[in-house]
């Protein structure tokens, strides 16, 4: 068996030019994260030059992981939240300096690395139950579709209703549409690329209209100096920071939990029971990938659920998320150019594929109640919430409730899904 084809998480050949092209989409759709994580955690005190550096090699690092070591086509990168939530409640809010934050964040890694070396982890995520599974990818499809809309301009906040309809009338959203337009029509005739296509055809518009600057190609990157290895560990294991370091754990494995099976799902790398294929070697990249993030000098480095545009264009195996990983090592040279994409361009891709992840809805059992009610709930939640771990702790204590107040069910009911529902009812209560 070749390098490559061991890369494969099943026994279906590795397409090389497919894997390359998904993974190219896939970079496009994170790239944004180049920018916005270095803003965020600039904001509490970090050099925004070498976060910029630290956040491409930890998603460069972490990305190759998961092609090694997981064998899914899954980006990793610092991931959303969780950097708002080192910047904003543990340095801004609570006044823990940023070298006590990595700190917690590298603890915090290290146990996401022991429960998944034993198979707690796994454990967890494999006793999610199946009409959950299906709500989740759902409820991902919408949390991303939301945030899609939103960066394509057609929603915004609203004082009065928390979200409304925004000025559609800008080039931006025109343009969105367009290249979501293009991707339905080319993907309806089954043409190699279709989403990358889209991707190019939105921020080529944008560059030529003026709407948007192309910054260039290349630039020398700046100096890591200031925040690689400057992580205070012995800060972090206050007992003060505990609550912070649970809550990190509780997030990451739940937020993981859900892309890996969205994801997973969608490529077709599932048993029939819905577990994933590989599911422990995918586990312990994405643990490793935050404990190197936190040597680097950034926050939580996670799965991204960006990562099913690359499916849709062809991803099935750990090549994508390895060539993933290359190209974020690149963008660290390649800043201009990755900057120079612009949000709605990649929002007509998310768009795209948050329509193809809420047709799973469509395999619930609507006539009982106990299949669709949690697994709805979890759904709605994930963008209302702007959280896909607080979605899925919504699914599983309604999932809970329904089971045990249904006496000749609750036999049937695997005991992990309580452990689990509770775990939820006490973070939601006290953290």
């Amino acid at each position: 068996m070749s390098f490559i084809q061991k890369l494969s998480a099943t026994d279906h050949p590795v397409n090389v030019s497919k894997e390359l092209v998904a993974a190219g989409t896939t970079f496009l759709a994170m790239a944004y994260i180049t920018i916005v994580n270095p803003a965020i955690l600039s904001d509490a005190g970090m050099d925004f030059g070498a976060v910029f550096v630290a956040t491409c090699l930890a998603a460069g690092l972490g990305s190759m992981l998961m092609g090694l070591v997981g064998r899914l086509p899954v980006g990793l990168a610092p991931g959303m939240g969780q950097n708002a939530f080192f910047s904003y409640v543990i340095v801004i809010g609570m006044g823990h300096p940023w070298q006590t934050a990595l700190g917690a964040v590298f603890v915090s890694g290290v146990i996401f690395v022991l429960i998944s070396i034993f198979p707690i982890r796994e454990w967890l995520i494999n006793s999610i139950p199946m009409n959950l599974k299906r709500g989740i990818s759902a409820g991902i499809g919408f949390f991303i579709g939301f945030i899609a809309l939103q960066s394509a301009g057609v929603i915004e906040g609203s004082d009065a209703t928390m979200v409304t309809m925004a000025d559609v009338a800008r080039p931006e959203t025109l343009f969105c549409f367009i290249g979501f337009t293009l991707i339905i029509i080319l993907s309806a005739r089954r043409v190699f690329g279709a989403i990358i296509l889209g991707i190019l055809t939105a921020s080529i518009l944008g560059w030529v209209t003026g709407v948007t600057e192309f910054g260039g190609v290349f630039s020398a990157p700046p100096s890591i100096a200031p925040v690689f290895l400057e992580l205070d560990i012995m800060a972090a294991l206050e007992v003060s920071l505990i609550p912070v370091i649970l809550a990190m754990l509780l997030v990451d494995v739940f937020d993981t939990a859900g892309t890996l099976v969205a994801v997973s799902q969608r490529a077709g790398l599932t048993d029939r029971q819905g577990n994933i294929t590989n599911l422990r070697g995918a586990l312990l990249a994405d643990s490793s990938a935050t404990v190197i993030g936190s040597m680097l000098g950034t926050s939580s480095t996670t799965s991204y659920i960006e990562s099913s545009a690359g499916v849709e264009a062809g991803g099935r195996s750990g090549l994508t998320a390895i060539f993933v990983g290359v190209f974020f090592l690149l963008a660290i040279f390649l800043a201009p150019l990755a900057q120079s994409v612009p949000a709605y361009a990649t929002a007509a891709a998310l768009l795209f594929v948050a329509c193809l992840m809420v047709s799973s809805l469509g395999e619930l059992n609507w006539q009982e109640y106990n299949d669709f009610v949690p697994a709805v709930l979890g759904a709605m939640a994930m963008p209302l919430t702007f959280s896909i771990a607080d979605g899925i702790g919504i699914a599983f204590i309604s999932y809970a409730l329904i089971r045990a107040g249904s006496w000749g069910q609750i036999m049937r009911s695997d005991w992990p899904i309580y452990f689990i529902a509770v775990l939820f009812l006490a973070k939601f209560i006290w953290l």
